[in-house]
């Protein structure tokens, strides 16, 4: 199956790592974190990707030139500009025949794909996206009178789900994305929600956006404990 990578945007959350170099290519460990995507497709035999290029996106053309011989690796310019949206719909032409997977660049997950598109199918739904918890941030605290009542670590259990990206889609799913300025986190899943047309597959594994320093740093030390994804 077809795997695509949004791999374009500004990465303005992240600055000063991205000044330079595209979010998709801040390294965790001396490796940029596109590979460690790429990686868990390619686990599961999915070996064949759309990289939707914008922003500074040289930088990984450079990158992969020559690298990974057994994979094969498209990218494509999806314009610098052009919003989450707008680039799956620039990809239309290449993946309008079938059934295909789609992520963002800068999200790491242990998810079984395989599982996750038999679920897809099972579901028989236009879009599926995977939903996770969001990593627990802060404890909570009960205060009365000046004095703490309540004080509890903050699970991320006590989170509601969120879109952890990691999609199957249908190629259907094109007619709902209008132009270059559509978000697709907005109207188009909006809309399909509203017809009853998208599912959620619930990952009670590893998942980690890379948003902030402080993600990426959170991130090195869980992949100093454990050499890849299980």
């Amino acid at each position: 199956m077809k795997v695509v990578i949004l791999a374009g945007g500004f990465g303005t959350r992240l600055s000063e790592l991205t000044r330079t170099i595209p979010k998709p290519m801040v390294k965790i460990n001396g490796k940029p974190i596109i590979v460690y995507i790429m990686e868990q497709f390619a686990k599961y035999g999915h070996k064949d990707f759309y990289i939707a290029l914008g922003y500074k996106g040289n930088v990984i053309k450079k990158f992969f030139k020559n690298r990974f011989p057994n994979w094969k690796i498209n990218l494509i310019e999806t314009g610098k500009k052009t919003m989450t949206g707008g680039r799956l719909k620039r990809l239309n032409k290449h993946l309008a025949d079938n059934t295909f997977l789609m992520t963002y660049g800068d999200g790491v997950s242990n998810v079984n794909i395989n599982e996750l598109i038999k679920f897809h199918k099972k579901q028989n739904k236009t879009v599926t996206l995977t939903a996770v918890r969001p990593p627990a941030r802060f404890g909570a605290l009960k205060i009365q009178n000046n004095k703490v009542k309540y004080f509890k670590e903050k699970s991320k259990m006590d989170e509601g789900w969120i879109n952890g990206g990691f999609f199957v889609i249908d190629p259907t799913f094109f007619k709902f994305i209008k132009n270059d300025k559509t978000y697709l986190e907005r109207e188009p899943l909006e809309n399909l929600c509203k017809k009853k047309q998208l599912s959620a597959f619930k990952h009670y594994g590893f998942w980690q956006c890379m948003d902030t320093k402080r993600d990426k740093e959170n991130l090195e030390q869980i992949f100093k404990k454990r050499k890849q994804l299980k």
